[in-house]
């Protein structure tokens, strides 16, 4: 059994993770965490999200470092704040762990971008070049070794999940720069109460163009630029983002489910569809990732779909702590 923390437990993700770990059949959660200003230090989990009622009652902690030496903790993850993870992770690789990030806080090779993007300057380059991105379906070799495993964020899980099989293969028409139209449920702005994501203000509109923090990550990781155009829509949880793009020549609607079924034939967190295109319905409190597409001409439109808090977080990072430690990569998951 190995021991595992989470913090930041009190968030939609961190709360997904908490349920996950406590599924494993080969993980001891030991404790939860959330920051020492936080309303609910004290307070059972399953108060904060009654769905968990008789479940799981452990109660909130203030972060306490000295409990990782303490404690043998072997794997911590961080459904945090990228100013709190930056701040925290060396303190915990220090202690032994292995750590897995959600946020941004080392996702990115070109450390520039935190400033511009995040608000702070990044102090810890040699663990950022050092961190692995923990797309799990492209990076399961590098994942069994990391000890630093940096989960991608949700635009750029399902974009990159979408685009890559087509890199790889070549198929893309360089002159043409592949457009994204993506479409967020509110549960991606975090829990905490605003304004801008209350259910009464929210109307289907886009927001941040040229400005999104994904937009540096998804072509950081693509090798390739993009015009990425997020939106937030007024559903708790979910993204569904159509992306068009031109191909280098005209390629049958078989050679590409050819290029996919390539890379994700034996992926079980992906699905490919051939008869209809994608939904939030369908992925939502689920997994997956889901891929489909049409071609016309020398056009093609690729619709994805996933769970922003599922797939674009939690199961994504339980994906991958499956993967470091050799179990089963659908553990606790499916």
């Amino acid at each position: 059994m190995l021991n595992v923390l989470i913090v930041g437990a009190s968030g939609y993700a961190g709360a997904e993770l908490v349920n996950y770990i406590n599924c494993h059949t080969f993980a001891n959660l030991k404790k939860i965490f959330v920051s020492k200003n936080s309303l609910d230090i004290g307070k059972l989990f399953s108060d904060v999200h009654p769905q968990f009622k008789n479940i799981i009652d452990l109660r909130f902690e203030a972060i306490s470092e000295s409990f990782l030496i303490e404690n043998n903790i072997d794997a911590v993850f961080l459904a945090t704040d990228h100013d709190v993870s930056h701040s925290l992770v060396p303190s915990f690789l220090s202690a032994g762990c292995v750590v897995f990030d959600l946020s941004a806080a080392y996702r990115m090779k070109n450390s520039t971008i935190y400033l511009k993007y995040y608000n702070f300057i990044h102090q810890h380059k040699e663990l950022l070049k050092n961190s692995v991105y923990g797309l799990a379906e492209w990076k399961e070799k590098k994942i069994k070794k990391a000890n630093l495993i940096a989960v991608p964020g949700c635009y750029a899980t399902c974009i990159q999940l979408a685009l890559k099989p087509l890199i790889k293969e070549n198929v893309l028409c360089r002159a043409n720069m592949p457009i994204i139209n993506a479409i967020s449920g509110v549960s991606g702005a975090g829990r905490k109460a605003n304004l801008n994501n209350s259910f009464c203000e929210v109307s289907l509109q886009p927001y941040n163009v040229f400005t999104h923090r994904h937009t540096p990550e998804i072509i950081e990781k693509l090798g390739v630029p993009v015009l990425f155009i997020p939106h937030l829509g007024s559903f708790p949880r979910g993204i569904i983002a159509t992306i068009t793009c031109k191909l280098n020549s005209c390629i049958k609607t078989v050679d590409m489910y050819n290029i996919f079924y390539k890379f994700y034939g034996k992926k079980p967190l992906i699905r490919i569809y051939e008869k209809y295109l994608p939904s939030i319905k369908a992925v939502e409190k689920q997994p997956f990732c889901d891929i489909g597409f049409i071609i016309k001409d020398n056009y093609m439109v690729i619709v994805t779909a996933e769970d922003n808090l599922l797939k674009g977080a939690a199961a994504q990072a339980i994906q991958c702590f499956n993967i470091r430690f050799g179990f089963s990569e659908t553990e606790s998951i499916l």
